[in-house]
This record gives structure tokens, sequence and C-alpha cells, in this order.
């Protein structure tokens, strides 16, 4: 792309602009195909050479997006997937959709991020729009991209290039709400990029909600994100109350849901996982020690989630030991590993927890999940076990850590000597 100024608008609409994506995982894939299928030419960009090689013959390493739709873009050649990053330098619109995960210690580590801007800085252009789509605290963009961005190429964001910030609004496995049909927040650095970055994410999508500023953007995923860890905070702490109550939660939780205004319905677990709910609320609350406040509410959120595995392997070891048996070298059987049901994702996943557990307190554990066929644990591996009414009826115990859909829940229950459901899956299904 030439030094000189371009219409980018009228690139947009005219769709002749071209929009490279870096990150090519749950978030930028689905991007970029959508691009591609809306007749843009696109450039996926991931230094995951397998992934690439996997684009490129047709495969989907996601398991919301089908192969046939993968192939016939890279056919068409509107995708171009690549791990060459000199691409970016052709782009009209650049989006960045890297991860911004937790570190050993529970910080936000943004190192993806601010490499992603070290690799759009050699090749930024005049005119060119970037955008943010991952996770980030509230200024970031305005206070550490952008300068980063001018300080390294003398262009100013606003007046030589435009910036703006949409969070990722992503939710793996939900056949509901996709890309093309949730609302997308669009906040930019001044009037311009926000408008332009509007109009293009309106040629893919069938609703955009421009906001006044990135961190006003910014500041909305992590109020999502929030709200929902600490209302599961909340139900979880319910649940332990009924517990000690020798009430059942659920049916509680089903009672007040009868109300027709001034309640929404949240349900106990074995704790949050993903890539949003148990991280974003941490991206907030560690902003807020930098503005010397204290988030409490966020913190106190967490921390009952956090406990959420140990009350469940708690409650296994009571029932063994009622029953003579205990937890050391107890067979016990843990359905389900994965965050949450019938998707291949283990981040931040509580099964994780529940098994680490258990093995340190000296159980032989076995787990199945369909979606994921080995996990390591530190220094030890498990694998996926097959499951079967004789492996059921053999466990001493069985622990539900998430509800694939496809597990035989009449069979389990039939079979089970001993039975711990932390998703409330019998109470659900009426069995």
């Amino acid at each position: 792309m030439s030094e000189k100024k371009l219409n980018l608008e009228a690139a947009i609409k005219d769709r002749q602009a071209k929009v490279a994506i870096l990150g090519l995982g749950y978030v930028g894939l689905p991007l970029a195909l959508a691009f591609a299928e809306k007749g843009f030419v696109c450039y996926g960009i991931d230094p995951d050479r397998r992934r690439i090689r996997d684009l490129n013959s047709g495969k989907s390493y996601i398991a919301d997006l089908e192969a046939s739709r993968i192939k016939a873009s890279i056919k068409s050649g509107r995708l171009i997937a690549t791990d060459n990053f000199t691409r970016l330098s052709r782009a009209h619109a650049v989006l960045v959709c890297v991860p911004t995960p937790l570190g050993k210690s529970k910080d936000p580590d943004f190192s993806f991020v601010l490499d992603a801007a070290d690799s759009i800085a050699p090749r930024l252009k005049r005119g060119q729009l970037i955008i943010i789509e991952s996770t980030i605290y509230p200024g970031m963009t305005v206070e550490l991209i952008g300068p980063r961005l001018e300080e390294q190429t003398g262009l100013k964001p606003g007046r030589d290039f435009h910036l703006a910030m949409s969070p990722e609004r992503i939710d793996p496995g939900n056949r509901k709400f996709t890309l093309q049909n949730t609302p997308k927040v669009v906040g930019g650095i001044n009037p311009s990029s926000t408008r332009l970055a509007a109009l293009l994410y309106r040629q893919i999508l069938d609703q955009v909600v421009p906001v006044s500023s990135p961190t006003v953007a910014e500041m909305t995923k992590l109020l999502e994100n929030t709200f929902r860890q600490i209302n599961i905070g909340l139900v979880n702490e319910i649940a332990i109350i009924c517990d000690k109550l020798k009430i059942n939660a659920l049916e509680v939780i089903d009672a007040a849901s009868t109300k027709p205004f001034g309640f929404m319905t949240f349900y106990p677990g074995p704790g949050t996982g993903g890539h949003c709910i148990p991280v974003d609320p941490i991206y907030l609350s560690w902003k807020m020690k930098s503005l010397n406040y204290r988030a409490r509410f966020i913190e106190l959120a967490t921390e009952v989630n956090a406990q959420m595995p140990e009350f469940w392997v708690n409650k296994a070891q009571s029932a063994l030991d009622r029953r003579g048996k205990g937890l050391c070298n107890a067979r016990v059987l843990v359905l389900g590993v994965s965050y949450k049901k019938d998707i291949a994702d283990l981040r931040e996943s509580p099964a994780l927890e529940i098994l680490k557990l258990l093995l340190d307190k000296g159980a032989r554990v076995q787990y199945h999940d369909p979606f994921i066929p080995a996990v390591k644990l530190d220094h030890r591996e498990l694998k996926s076990v097959k499951l079967t009414p004789a492996r059921v009826a053999n466990s001493d115990c069985v622990v539900i850590a998430t509800d694939h859909s496809s597990l035989d829940y009449k069979m389990i229950k039939a079979c089970a000597q001993l039975l711990v459901d932390t998703r409330g899956v019998y109470h659900r299904l009426k069995l």
C-alpha cells in the first residue's frame, strides 16, 4: 500500500479494502472467514505454522467452524493464511486478535498484544485502520498501544492512521449467538476512527454499537464478564450455604426464578473457566490497584469461585468416608474436563483443579471426555478412558465435572456406586 492517503471509506464500501487478522484462534479465524466470505481479501496471519498448514489444507482446528468454509475461502483466494508478517503492509485494516492470558502470578500478560503492535509498527502506513480486539485493561489503547506505535513510526494515531478498540464477544459452542448476530461495540481514538471501524464491521455483522472512546469499549468487555463472575460467585456461595442448611440449592434457585422481575437466574458449579470469566475481571482489579483502589467485589467473587473445586472434592471425600472407604486409594472417575460442555477447550477449566486435588489426596483417578484425549497436570499425564457401564460400576465415586451432552446420564446413574454432580445435571434433566 502506498504512502498516499487512500479513501478508506470508499474501499470498505466497495469491499476493495484488504483486511489483515493478527492471530487465528477462536476469535481471529471466524473474523477472517467472515471477511473472506463477504468478498474482502483477508490475510490471516499467525506465527503457528501448524495452524497455517491446516488452513491451507482446508482443515479446521476450531469445532464451531466447518472445514468446508475454510476450504472454499482458501480456494477462492479471498483468505490467505500465512505466517509472513510483511503482508501487514498490504492491508488497509489490521485487526489484532491475540490472546491476553494470566501469568503464573495471576497478573495480566499483555506481551502478545505488545508484540503485535511491534509487528505492525514497521509496516504501518498512513491511512491504515488498526483495531484491537484482544481483551485489555481500560485505557490501554490510548495510554500504551497508540503511543507505542507513534514512538516507533512517527505517525500519530487519529491524524496519520486510525485506531480503535472493539472487544471480542465470541462464545465457543454457542449456536444461538454467533459472530454475525452478536452486537459489536466499537470505540475509536477519534470520531473518524470510530466511524471507519464501525463501517468495516457493518460489512459482516448485523449490528454495530459505536461508543465514545476505546476506554469505554475496553471497560464494556470487562463489565460484561465481571457481571458474570460476580453472579456466579454469589450463586456458588448460595450453594455452600444451602449445603450447610441441608437444603437443595437448585430447588431454591428454581423457586426464585419464578419471580418475573428483579431476579436473573445463575446456577452453581465447579467454578469458572474459559478465556473470559475467570480472567477479565482480574484485568480490572489489576488496573484499579494502580489507581489505589481495591475492587473488593471482584476479588471476593474470584476467591469464592476458585474454592469450588475443593468444595466438591470435599463432598466426595465426606461421602466416601461415610461409606467407610476414604478418598485415598479410592477409584474415582471424573466425567468431563473441558471448561464447558461440548467443546474441546481446557483454558482455566475448574475440572483440572478437581483432578489435581483428587490425585494429591491419593485417589486413583481416571477421566472420560469425548473432546479431550489427554491432559497434563504438572508432571503427570492422564488419558481419556472409554465410558462403559462396567467402568462406572467399578468406580468408588463418579464426579460429573463437565456436563457434555453426549454422556449417557441414565446409565451413569444406574451403575454408579456414588455420584457427585457438580453441574446439577440430574436436577435439570429431572432424573
